[in-house]
């Protein structure tokens, strides 16, 4: 089985002899599936009529769990928006139905976001959507195929988080001779 990675590897490692052919493959399809997968959830966010910024402040009041809700200082923090780029994010996704502000009781300078059950509901459907496409794309994999990418994902994105150093790049070697033919 061949793949448009096998073709790209193949036309550098004949152009850069210092090329690891194993590191440029393994990188390229990491890029190939991270752009694959951002479509694919560009492409729900589109059915379901969110932005990607309203979806996301939907999935950080969802993850608060019970009663899925915020301050919007905490939503700033959470989304790393300044406040005033988070309330121009709140007022659509007010105006749409999916959260409401309210004041607390006492205190009306404390605001609290919460999740409306129009927002549960549009939250659910995106995260189905998106659940489906992910879904296809590893229907490739057996589940024990599955797990190994997974766990092999793990270690790199622990070794990734945990920021060990990278190794100085490798200093590419005299170049090959190539003859130009006229």
């Amino acid at each position: 089985m061949e793949d448009s990675v096998d073709r790209h590897v193949a036309v550098w490692t004949r152009e850069l002899d210092w090329l690891d052919p194993l590191k440029e493959a393994i990188v390229a399809r990491l890029a190939i599936l991270a752009r694959h997968n951002a479509q694919a959830r560009r492409d729900a966010l589109d059915t379901g009529g969110l932005k990607h910024g309203q979806y996301k402040l939907l999935l950080m009041l969802r993850r608060t769990g019970p009663p899925y809700e915020a301050s919007p200082s905490r939503l700033a923090e959470l989304l790393g928006l300044t406040r005033g780029a988070l309330s121009a994010r709140l007022a659509p996704v007010e105006e749409a139905g999916l959260i409401t502000r309210t004041h607390e009781r006492g205190d009306r300078r404390r605001v609290r976001v919460r999740l409306t059950s129009a927002g549960h509901a549009a939250f659910e459907a995106h995260a189905v959507s998106e659940d489906a496409g992910e879904g296809a794309l590893l229907a490739a994999l057996t589940e024990e195929e599955r797990r190994t990418l997974a766990d092999l994902l793990r270690k790199l994105v622990v070794a990734a988080e945990a920021g060990h150093p990278a190794p100085a790049p490798p200093r590419p070697g005299p170049r090959r001779s190539r003859s130009v033919e006229t």
